[in-house]
Parts: structure tokens; sequence; C-alpha cells
């Protein structure tokens, strides 16, 4: 049985922290539901009711699509080594561009990522936590070099014109307001 809080604790935070992987999940009113691993050292802890993490560019763009028309967001982690837990945060999110003034501010909390495409500013109303037991354990090896290097190649221009082929439109065809 899980249990429910109100807040993001210590204890969790550090639990965060640790994790290389997390899973956000967010859908439009209608369509596609979306679930999507991240990592990167991508997520950043704002306060006990809010968290930040940095999108780079990526084949879509479904949850800047989704949030336009529908705020809910969910963030999932699990431990994959250790103690076993399954810690979900349940909140609303909102995109931040580099056009936004608010990109300067935000921006410096993360590692410079090549592709950085926008931020998302999260809302956390309940943080629950479930046992975790089912969950196998796996031993981290490192971090994947494909996604930098693609970007890094690409150079800036070069991913612009990326997210004018490829993230303007989500999969279910929603605007994603990538150029605003």
């Amino acid at each position: 049985m899980g249990k429910k809080l109100e807040i993001i604790t210590p204890e969790l935070e550090d639990f965060i922290q640790k994790q290389k992987l997390f899973f956000v999940a967010t859908a439009a009113c209608e369509g596609t539901v979306n679930i999507s691993p991240k990592g990167m050292d991508s997520l950043r802890i704002l306060g006990p009711n809010r968290v930040m993490w940095l999108k780079v560019t990526g084949s879509g763009n479904e949850t800047a699509a989704h949030l336009l028309e529908n705020d809910r967001i969910t963030i999932m982690f699990c431990a994959f080594e250790g103690k076993p837990l399954i810690l979900r945060l349940y909140g609303t999110a909102r995109a931040i561009y580099q056009r936004d003034a608010e990109w300067a501010e935000y921006i410096t909390l993360f590692p410079n990522l090549e592709g950085a495409r926008q931020l998302f500013d999260v809302k956390v109303d309940v943080v629950q936590m479930s046992c975790g037991m089912a969950v196998p354990l796996m031993d981290y090896n490192r971090d994947r070099d494909e996604l930098r290097n693609w970007a890094k190649k690409k150079g800036d221009e070069g991913i612009k014109e990326y997210w004018q082929q490829k993230n303007v439109k989500s999969f279910d065809g929603l605007e994603t307001g990538i150029f605003g």
C-alpha cells in the first residue's frame, strides 16, 4: 500500500538526488499518454513542493505539447539498488524556453548540456511512495554520450533546424510552442 505525503522530505530529496534515471508522464485531454525516461543530471529540487528539469532536444516534444493543453504531470523514480522504493511526484508544470526571461536565472542550475530545449517547472501537489519490491536490482554503468555528441555536431543552428523539422508538433499533431 502506498504512502502519500504533501512534501518532498529531506530523506526523499536525498533519494532523488542519487537517481541516474527518472520517468516523466503527461497527457493531453485526448490522444496518447506519453511516458519518457530522463537522465543526464537534468533534475533539480527547488523546494519541498517544486522541482525543475532540463529537457534536451529529442525526437519528440510531447511534454511541451501536452502541458499547453493539460498541465498535469507525474515524475517517477525507482530504486534500482539498495532498499526498494518507487517514488512519484504528482503535480502541474509549465515550460520555460530560452526566449523567456526566467531561462537565464534557472539554466545556471544545470550542467551545460548541448541541445538544451526547455526547462519544466513542476509544482508538486502529492508525493507518493510505494514498495518497489518487484523492481529489479541493476547496476549503473555510465551515462551515454550519443545524444550530447549528436547535438554538439549539429551546433546551435542545426539544432534549431531539427526543432523546426521534428519538434513543432507532437505525435498527435498538437502544437508544442517551441517557437512561441
